[in-house]
């Protein structure tokens, strides 16, 4: 491992937030792709200059974050998250006997364009900037119960809007292809009444109530990575989050 010597901490903040922090940008750059075994403790504590104390916190925040896992016997790990992992730490939907559903997708509609005044806002873009939007209908038993419409920045994402099908998932992909990992998710919920057009595409009678998920996606960087608008009418179903 290159060596990259940390400041003392009287420079400005505590030094195990700047490891995390070097560490961090090794992960997101590339050095140490997911399930990349990192270095042991002590040689990035040599390579760093700091105390193996230091590197064990700046660790033990990664794994509260979910960016790398310990394991025991074995080392630290940058965490590999799977399609089924992604669905189960960011899909809040339960059935009634408390199971997660796992979905199923529809063919989606894909098309770029130039972001729109709310696009720009919500995920903080400037003037000009393009987005990718994708439509699609989320199954249940081979019934709809959820209408998604996603956006991203077209940017971050060079290539997907040409995908000839879109993965269930688009949380792996982007880790994956992009080096582009999800952090956390900001998620407002409200019930509403399904327009004429939510409820030809789920399948429900106009006024219906319905769930509207107003979800905006983060990376590790703190930067807005994906708007999405989901629609979900839950039958027998129920959206739970654990906070």
């Amino acid at each position: 491992m290159r060596k990259h010597r940390v400041a003392q901490e009287e420079n400005g903040g505590p030094l195990y937030a700047r490891v995390k922090a070097i560490v961090l940008a090794r992960i997101m750059g590339g050095d140490w792709p997911p399930g990349t075994a990192l270095p042991a403790e002590m040689e990035l504590a040599r390579a760093l200059g700091v105390s193996q104390g230091t590197v064990r916190k700046a660790l033990d925040a990664l794994t509260a974050e979910q960016v790398v896992v310990r394991r025991q016997g074995s080392g630290t790990y940058v965490a590999e998250h799977t399609p089924a992992h992604m669905l189960f730490r960011f899909f809040n939907i339960y059935d009634e006997s408390g199971a997660q559903v796992l979905p199923d997708s529809q063919p989606a509609r894909v098309t770029t364009g130039e972001a729109s005044t709310a696009e720009r806002q919500r995920l903080e873009l400037g003037e000009g900037a393009r987005v990718i939007r994708i439509s699609r209908i989320r199954t249940r038993s081979g019934r709809a119960f959820m209408d998604d419409r996603i956006v991203l920045p077209e940017a971050l994402f060079p290539g997907l809007a040409q995908e000839a099908e879109m993965p269930n998932t688009l949380y792996d992909l982007f880790q994956k292809r992009y080096r582009i990992h999800v952090a956390h998710t900001e998620e407002q919920v409200t019930a509403v009444a399904a327009t004429a057009r939510l409820a030809e595409r789920l399948d429900v009678k106009p006024g219906s109530p319905i769930l509207a998920i107003d979800r905006i996606t983060y990376d590790l960087s703190g930067r807005r990575i994906e708007w999405r608008l989901s629609h979900a009418h839950l039958d027998r179903a129920h959206y739970f989050a654990r906070l």
